[in-house]
């Protein structure tokens, strides 16, 4: 379905929230909203193939409608079980429906929860796909910490964000980039604005030094961009 959610002006607009609207127009949203979200997609299967050991669980924290969890599962080793969570009901009920239409070679369970309040099995391949930045800032390090406890030696977790950047002129540049690229995509003013302001109180950004330094601190011994489009990116760490 075509993401029309902010066409229409609005005397109120509330935080923004992975509703039952939300989840019906997930995929056109992320496509035209998100540069570059197909090519960590995809990806993520491939790093899945290169890191996955087998009898280990594989996780989708945060998996929306499993556009992770799929791919997790098309190349996840022997013996592996993907489990994909989300804490939105809507979500997790069309993801349920979407992932039973793809082969691979794991089973796979989609799990309505909390994720900062989960506790994971052993790992060796964790996706936070656009989701730290809906975390709470100061429950962000804990999640991480538990994330890396779970993960075996050589598991990896990829964090994809939307970054912030401390250089100002490199902030703004990027930022106008990204609204250019929605325009593109053919959001009008309108939509872009009340969008945004309904994301204010609820995606908050962190910038790269940021990352990285946290996730060395919470046990990853290497951690590093690994794609990046405009102020949005992902980060490969390894344990």
């Amino acid at each position: 379905m075509h993401d029309n959610i902010f066409a229409a002006p609005r005397d109120r607009i509330g935080d923004f929230s992975f509703d039952d609207t939300v989840a019906s127009v997930f995929p056109d949203m992320i496509k035209r909203s998100v540069p570059g979200y197909s090519n960590i997609v995809s990806a993520i299967g491939m790093f899945t193939g290169k890191f996955s050991k087998p009898g280990t669980a594989l996780y989708d924290l945060g998996c929306s409608l499993g556009a992770c969890t799929i791919e997790m599962k098309r190349y996840a080793a022997e013996n592996c079980r993907v489990i994909g969570i989300d804490n939105s009901e809507a979500m997790v009920s069309r993801a349920k429906e979407i992932v039973k239409g793809y082969k691979g070679n794991a089973e796979v369970s989609i799990i309505t929860g909390d994720i900062t309040d989960f506790d994971f099995e052993p790992s060796s391949v964790m996706v936070l796909n656009f989701v730290l930045q809906f975390i709470e800032p100061a429950k962000r390090k804990a999640l991480l910490k538990k994330i890396a406890d779970a993960l075996v030696p050589g598991g990896i977790l990829i964090l994809s964000e939307k970054f912030r950047f401390p250089d100002e002129k490199i902030q703004d540049t990027l930022f106008n980039l990204h609204l250019d690229f929605k325009r593109a995509n053919g959001y009008s003013e309108l939509e872009i604005s009340q969008k945004r302001t309904s994301l204010e109180n609820v995606l908050i950004s962190d910038d790269i030094p940021t990352h990285i330094s946290r996730l060395k601190e919470c046990g990853f011994s290497h951690a590093d961009v690994w794609y990046q489009c405009f102020n949005f990116g992902s980060i490969i760490a390894i344990k």
